[in-house]
């Protein structure tokens, strides 16, 4: 988030980007936010207070890492509590949960067809590939599972940028790249402003 190729730099386009959504979506709509660095973690529970919302996207900082399959299982986990996803596992491969047959019950769940859920939703706004956490595709796959579409934006151009970092001369940061999974891309670079079409 720390390249220029969009200006002042990717983390600024991806907050101005997250706004413009937010004031599309109508006054009953709540929305929530998941902050992804080398891991996630919840910033703003879903509410339909714009301005607390808005106050989380503007606490991000910029930081090292991108867990983007994190983000996701946080998500999911945020906006469906009783879906029977345990964070710990998914995540860090191990389960904090004392009470484990409340788990094997929860995974006994058929999965639903995938975008079958119209009450939720995830936008996932990202600069680059995902390089900490859970791979992307299985958190996909979890949201697939429990009908949650998941809409990308990439924030970036086609051209990218080079960064220097820790010791690295260069960094090719991607600006137009496209993850292949489940039936199609996992996220496309979309042109902005965000089209109005709620869940």
């Amino acid at each position: 988030m720390r390249a220029t190729d969009v200006k002042p730099n990717r983390l600024v386009a991806a907050q101005n980007a997250a706004k413009t959504f937010i004031a599309s979506q109508p006054s009953e709509v709540k929305i929530g936010v998941v902050s992804i660095a080398s891991t996630a973690a919840l910033a703003q529970s879903p509410t339909d207070k714009r301005e607390d919302v808005i106050e989380a996207i503007d606490r991000f900082q910029l930081q090292k890492g991108t867990a983007l399959g994190s983000g996701v299982v946080i998500a999911l986990s945020t906006l469906l509590p009783d879906s029977g996803i345990d964070i710990d596992q998914v995540i860090f491969g191990r389960s904090s949960s004392r009470w484990p047959n409340v788990w094997k019950q929860a995974e006994k769940r058929e999965p639903v067809p995938p975008g079958s859920n119209n009450t939720v939703a995830i936008v996932l706004l990202s600069d680059g590939v995902s390089n900490f956490g859970p791979e992307l595709a299985e958190a996909g796959k979890l949201a697939a599972e429990r009908g949650v579409r998941v809409y990308t934006v990439g924030i970036g151009t086609a051209q990218g940028d080079t960064l220097s970092a820790d010791g690295w001369s260069s960094i090719t940061v991607p600006g137009n790249w496209t993850m292949q999974g489940y039936g199609g891309p996992h996220y496309t670079n979309v042109q902005m402003p965000f089209p109005h079409v709620p869940p």
